[in-house]
């Protein structure tokens, strides 16, 4: 399996329980693995044949800056779907970090992980990108 990897995707977000998070918002870091096949992009130096990193930074950017949800771990399952549903890869790892997070404690980060596959979400299988006949 082939990975694409991007990481440090920043974005200010209004991910939290506590209603100044809500209000203020603060900064998020994700960084996400997408699982694919890129014979077929390598072979023939096409992009539609792969995901295309630029759009992949955008939609999680968009979903950062989007609606507000209380927990992280949701923010990272919903953007792991979205990746699946829109992009031809058949397995993603999505990391969400939260380095502001109001812990009392000092601390370096808080992030939470999720891997997903497209069966996770009922999603047909990658149809392999094969050259039309030769």
């Amino acid at each position: 399996m082939d990975t694409i990897s991007l990481s440090g995707i920043a974005a200010v977000g209004h991910h939290g329980v506590f209603d100044f998070e809500r209000r203020s918002g603060q900064p998020f870091l994700v960084d996400v693995e997408l699982y694919t096949d890129f014979t077929a992009a390598a072979e023939t130096d096409d992009l539609t044949l792969t995901a295309h990193y630029g759009e992949v930074a955008e939609r999680i950017k968009a979903m950062v800056t989007g609606e507000p949800l209380n927990l992280i771990e949701t923010l990272a399952v919903r953007i792991a779907k979205d990746l699946l549903e829109n992009y031809s890869v058949d397995g993603v790892s999505v990391t969400v970090h939260k380095p502001k997070a109001p812990i009392e404690v000092p601390f370096g980060d808080v992030a939470v992980s999720v891997n997903r596959t497209r069966a996770d979400f009922g999603l047909e299988p990658v149809a392999k990108n094969v050259k039309d006949s030769k």
